[in-house]
């Protein structure tokens, strides 16, 4: 039996040399591929109790809400700065190179409300810090991330040792 990694192209020194890019096109482009990676995604909230799904942009939207959908459950779309019609709260926070923002409708959220975030990456933590933070910051509870890639060596986990995280797919180095 195939395994999401089976999907998955690992291409050395992009963007620069000494890093080996994990490439998630491959996997999406594959119907068997992306099945498999939003089973074994949606496998990771088994016995979770959650009211909704948060994805950030945009990856965390192609796994994000098609987990929404197999557990009847809405999804919450985390955008960039400047995406969303109605009123927002935004979190900037550090990339390797500068910062980003990123924000969600003020009203996405209400309070008590269970998340969970999705992403297909956890690197550095810095992308779903800040979504935790939005979160939080409107009364909601982060009950689970989940992932399918964890760079392990980046320590994103470590940056986000206080939630309950999850990863399909565990690669050491960058």
């Amino acid at each position: 039996m195939k395994k999401v990694e089976d999907y998955m192209t690992s291409i050395p020194d992009f963007p620069k040399e000494g890093i080996i890019f994990r490439d998630i096109t491959s996997v999406l482009e594959n119907k068997d591929g992306l099945k498999l990676a939003i089973d074994e995604m949606n496998s990771l909230l088994e016995g979770v109790e959650f009211d909704c799904i948060a994805g950030a942009e945009s990856r965390g939207f192609i796994f994000g809400a098609p987990i929404a959908y197999m557990n009847n459950k809405g999804f919450v779309p985390v955008r960039k700065e400047g995406k969303l019609p109605r009123e927002t709260v935004k979190a900037s926070y550090d990339l390797e190179y500068g910062s980003a923002t990123i924000e969600i409708h003020k009203d996405a959220i209400k309070p008590g409300d269970k998340v969970v975030l999705v992403d297909d990456l956890i690197a550095t933590g810095g992308t779903m810090e800040a979504t935790a933070k939005l979160i939080e910051q409107l009364g909601g509870e982060v009950v689970k991330m989940i992932f399918l890639i964890e760079l392990v060596d980046l320590k994103g986990r470590e940056v986000l040792s206080k939630y309950d995280i999850a990863s399909v797919i565990k690669y050491e180095g960058e």
